[in-house]
């Protein structure tokens, strides 16, 4: 079932159509996915569902068939990354934290690209919508759960966010100092 579906399947799609208790079927996933490993396909769970993947170390030889991926904007890579960190996130949560307006685009993109999705309104006045990420965020970045997100310590380490400041001392209160 797992090679024949179009989109990656969970144990219970697959307990329902074989008639067996999920807890065999996610036994059977795990038995399968070790017996896969270290193969060139392997079989792998992202987001509660299975698939099978090509191995991380020969996607290389699959680059002069693949499509150019377009890169997304600065615009469109931090308001994925406030969805993935903060989600269920209003446009409005999303402004506030990115400190500027959220151009329709960005967001068009993000749902084009199917990595993230409308998650129902908020209980607020207005009822603004939500946004959340999907299940093919997860494969696409190869995340088995969103708890895989490197953390704030992960993030500093590869030099993405400045170092914390030293203890008891903001940013603004180093400036005055050092100034």
């Amino acid at each position: 079932m797992v090679f024949a579906a179009e989109e990656p399947v969970s144990p219970s799609d697959i307990a329902r159509h074989v008639a067996a208790p999920v807890a065999d079927v996610r036994d059977a996933l795990r038995d399968l996915s070790a017996d896969w490993g270290g193969h060139g396909i392997e079989l792998v769970e992202r987001g509660g569902r299975w698939l099978f993947q090509t191995a991380p170390d020969l996607g290389y030889l699959l680059q002069p068939t693949r499509a150019v991926p377009r890169k997304l904007s600065r615009a469109a890579v931090e308001t994925l990354a406030i969805v993935a960190y903060h989600e269920p996130v209003t446009r409005a949560e999303i402004e506030d934290i990115r400190g500027v307006q959220v151009s329709p685009g960005t967001l068009d993109v993000l749902l084009a690209t199917g990595w993230i999705k409308a998650a129902g309104r908020r209980e607020s006045p207005g009822r603004p919508l939500q946004f959340a990420t999907t299940p093919a965020f997860l494969v696409d970045f190869g995340l088995s759960d969103r708890r895989d997100l490197p953390g704030i310590a992960e993030l500093r380490a590869t030099g993405l966010l400045d170092p914390a400041p030293p203890t008891g001392e903001t940013p603004a209160q180093r400036v005055h100092s050092e100034g």
